[in-house]
């Protein structure tokens, strides 16, 4: 007891003094961003009005920038050609190659800086958000907030322990040396990101290529640039506090030429978006065999068992819909109802869905926002009427706020639609939109068979009393990723992958997995005893290869690798035997010719 004692008091002094450290805020500077010319003063932009976007040259290509939810005019930002993505390119390679000399302790400062800002100024951030795609300030909290706060403060508890030498066994062999895995910047990312959640999806890639030493350039879309624009601001103040390299980190802005140049000319692409482009992705890529990551959008199952508590899992399911009016490429698509409960979940949805309004998000009240790509309704209004043509049902719809006559094309009613099949458009192509079908099915084999008819396969969530049935069911859904008893649970889990199979695309960000994608993967062996003991090659298999050499080999593989520890020793008798042998012969030659 004597001597445990002293340790006992060390350790819990130890804890106490972590404890109070803990406590302790880091020394976090802040940052002032200027927001005059996107905070709304509620007059129209003029046509002629220019987003000013830091350190850009103006092209003749203009890229016109509207409220969804009013068509209200926002300005305007240059569309830029293949040869100015270059020069912006050329300039992030430059700097990448002084901050790839960083330290962690500097890019965890970043990110505490841009985490302080964040919290600080949610509200800007998503009514920025919201003006630019239509989104309510909720859902914008929800899927550009959350998930950006809770990638930083994975990446700054673990971010640093995944990108350090990994040490491997070095197997029987290779006893005598030291194996590991290092993990290298890959030079400048470029990621093309899609409008649906314009604040997150420029930090998500950009947080994981900064911290892991790239620099990297984002192509925004075209249709949410003005958000983008000014988010690009955030950035370049975080990296201006910490005496980071101005140009390690690029937004650019215009149209598919854009994003075929920055493809052409960058170490790896990063693209969120359709599968079409998707595949002209790929091909560009070939040219110059750089890694692709494909994050393609999906048609996720949302599938209920009979014995759920209904009236719970009708709220999770009008939530996971109404996240995919026109913002969310992760959100449930395909419901699959027990027919023991059908007629009970159909009543309870269609009560939530008729109580939801869509209007303008920032004008009132509203439960849901407009689309944010021009005449998308018109694509959800053929997918709706498809069904219909092939013996579908409409049982409910929510209804509109104020809406101006302007903007009337930008809104979609959220729409609930029974008896509906997988020969219907509706169920096989992506919707992007508020729209709820709902299909019966009588067992666990029959639902597995209905989620994986489809060429997604990004997520799926299951339902049920029991979770390891829960479980059962998702392990058998061709899918990336998969939420028991939640719906999109596992993308605020930032220390998982997140990405899709067959056409919802393949590669992973988020994670160790995303994070290490972000980096040249190099395996590195050494003499673990060096320089007392190093890597010799055996006599007989010296140049010239002795007559027994082949017969050495195989001894030395048995030695080595035997089933039988008998067999191991008597092929390790051998292996000796034929050394001794042949030291004695190269012996006798020496002095003969001596």
């Amino acid at each position: 007891m004597a001597f445990w004692w002293p340790l006992l008091v060390l350790a819990v002094a130890f804890a106490i003094c972590k404890f109070l450290l803990f406590l302790i805020p880091p020394k976090v500077p802040s940052i002032d961003v200027d927001a005059s010319d996107v905070l709304d003063d509620g007059n129209q932009a003029q046509e002629n009005s220019f987003i000013y976007v830091p350190s850009r040259q103006q092209s003749s290509g203009k890229v016109q920038c509207y409220e969804p939810a009013t068509m209200k005019y926002l300005g305007y930002v240059p569309a830029l050609t293949p040869d100015e993505v270059r020069e912006q390119v050329e300039k992030v390679r430059k700097a990448q190659k002084m901050w790839a000399k960083t330290s962690f302790k500097k890019r965890r400062q970043f990110l505490r800086i841009l985490l302080k800002y964040i919290i600080k100024h949610q509200a800007l951030i998503c009514e920025i958000s919201s003006r630019d795609t239509g989104k309510t300030m909720v859902d914008a909290s929800l899927g550009e907030i959350m998930t950006t706060c809770e990638k930083i403060n994975w990446l700054l508890s673990e971010g640093e322990k995944c990108l350090k030498p990994e040490y491997r066994s070095s197997g029987r062999a290779m006893l005598h040396k030291r194996a590991r895995v290092e993990f290298h910047p890959l030079g400048v990312i470029g990621a093309i990101v899609s409008w649906n959640y314009p604040f997150h999806n420029i930090f998500n890639p950009m947080l994981a290529a900064v911290f892991s030493g790239n620099g990297i350039v984002i192509k925004i879309s075209e249709h949410a640039s003005w958000s983008g624009c000014f988010y690009f601001r955030i950035i370049q103040s975080a990296l201006a506090a910490i005496g980071a390299p101005e140009d390690l980190v690029e937004v650019i802005t215009g149209y598919a030429e854009t994003g075929e140049a920055l493809v052409s000319s960058a170490d790896k692409v990063i693209f969120v978006g359709s599968p079409g482009v998707g595949k002209m992705i790929m091909s560009n890529a070939a040219e110059t065999l750089i890694p692709v990551t494909l994050e393609l959008g999906g048609k996720d199952a949302f599938i209920v068992c009979e014995d759920v508590d209904v009236d719970h899992v009708a709220q999770i399911a009008v939530r996971a819909v109404l996240q995919s009016s026109g913002q969310n490429c992760a959100g449930a698509e395909r419901f699959y109802v027990h027919r023991n409960i059908y007629a009970s979940f159909v009543s309870k949805v269609t009560k939530i869905i008729k109580s939801v309004t869509a209007g303008p998000p920032l004008a009132g009240k509203y439960d849901m926002g407009a689309l944010c790509m021009h005449a998308h309704s018109e694509k959800l209004d053929g997918l709706v009427n498809d069904a219909l043509d092939k013996g579908a049902e409409i049982i409910a719809r929510g209804s509109f706020g104020h809406i101006g006559e302007g903007a009337v094309d930008q809104y979609f009613p959220p729409t609930v639609i029974v008896n509906v099949n997988h020969s219907m458009r509706l169920m096989q192509e992506e919707a992007f939109g508020p729209i709820m079908p709902i299909m019966k099915f009588s067992s666990d084999e029959e639902v597995v068979r209905l989620a994986n008819d489809s060429k997604y396969g990004l997520g799926c969530a299951v339902f049920s009393g029991s979770q390891s049935r829960a479980r059962e069911i998702a392990s058998q859904i061709h899918c990336g990723v998969a939420a028991i008893n939640d719906f999109a649970a596992t993308y605020m889990c930032q220390s998982l992958p997140f990405g899709g199979v067959k056409s919802s695309g393949f590669g992973r960000f988020g994670g160790v997995e995303g994070l290490r994608a972000c980096c040249l993967v190099k395996s590195v062996v050494e003499d673990r005893w060096w320089p007392f003991i190093k890597t010799m090659i055996p006599k007989p298999i010296q140049y010239p290869v002795a007559e027994n050499g082949f017969e050495f080999q195989e001894s030395l593989v048995e030695a080595l690798y035997g089933l039988s520890i008998w067999d191991r020793l008597q092929a390790l008798v051998n292996v000796l035997k034929m050394l001794t042998e042949q030291n004695s012969t190269s012996s006798s030659r020496k002095k003969k010719n001596d």
